[in-house]
């Protein structure tokens, strides 16, 4: 019976200690570049607002002189362009010159996300030594610097914050993404 109240609880303050873990300040350092991991595209070619999101704290840190370099990553979805296209032309259309930006368009999921953008070239040289900073949803950083931890030289991950009600929900739908790519 007690198992009722334990495992509600515990996927709860999981889900609380997954948010705040994303949303806590960005370490002092040198990033080669910022990553942001692909997400939804809208059935017009527009970025969802997670994407949105994503970009725009991206950018933000890249105006901040962060890294000298944006790697937007996502294949085609559910609708076309790709992830990183939308991502890629969103941060383009504030402010960040072409060749500050580099595009990883095959992955279906985080870990391809990292994987891809590891092989990608940079004057001819891969880019897996690089040091990266990961830009995702807040409750989603943990895994993601897990994932790209794998592919990069180092990788850490902050998250833009979206409003409450999809706080929650993401937090709690990724505390099982999280038991699942434990299992893995």
């Amino acid at each position: 019976m007690i198992w009722l109240l334990l495992l509600p609880t515990g996927w709860c303050l999981a889900a609380v200690l997954l948010d705040a873990y994303g949303r806590r300040p960005i370490p002092k350092g040198e990033w080669d570049a910022i990553v942001v991991p692909g997400c939804k595209v809208r059935s017009d070619g527009s970025a969802s607002m997670a994407l949105s999101r994503r970009v725009r704290h991206a950018v933000e840190l890249w105006k901040e002189e962060r890294a000298p370099m944006i790697i937007a990553t996502g294949g085609v979805g559910t609708h076309p362009p790709s992830e990183a296209l939308v991502a890629g032309e969103l941060a383009i259309s504030l402010g960040v010159p072409p060749e500050s930006i580099m595009m990883e368009d095959q992955s279906k999921n985080t870990q391809d996300n990292a994987r891809f953008a590891a092989q990608l070239r940079h004057d001819g040289e891969a880019i897996d030594h690089w040091r990266v900073l990961v830009v995702s949803d807040a409750y989603h950083a943990w895994r993601c610097e897990r994932l790209f931890m794998r592919f990069f030289q180092h990788a850490t991950a902050r998250g833009s914050t979206p409003g409450w009600r999809l706080r929650v929900r993401g937090s709690l739908r990724e505390v099982i993404s999280i038991g699942l790519f434990m299992l893995r």
